[in-house]
């Protein structure tokens, strides 16, 4: 399963949130952006109790104000 993890982090942090995410087992990419939130990370786990770990592990780094979770609905075939 996979799912986009979108970042609000205290401010002028952002460069260092997306750093410390990517050191997080099964972050595989996690970038500075700009709009409503600051980070975006996209992560791979292979079920909602692992999802909770890992949202656990985000939400204990420094400068994370707020998360919210996109989890990744694969097109249906006809």
């Amino acid at each position: 399963m996979q799912a986009y993890i979108l970042i609000s982090t205290d401010p002028g942090k952002p460069w260092e949130v997306a750093d410390l995410t990517l050191h997080i087992e099964s972050v595989k990419t996690a970038q500075a952006v700009t709009g409503p939130f600051d980070v975006v990370a996209f992560v791979e786990f292979t079920n909602i109790d692992e999802l909770g770990e890992l949202l656990e592990k985000i939400h204990s780094l420094d400068g994370i104000i707020k998360t919210q979770t996109a989890i990744v609905m694969p097109a249906r075939l006809p």
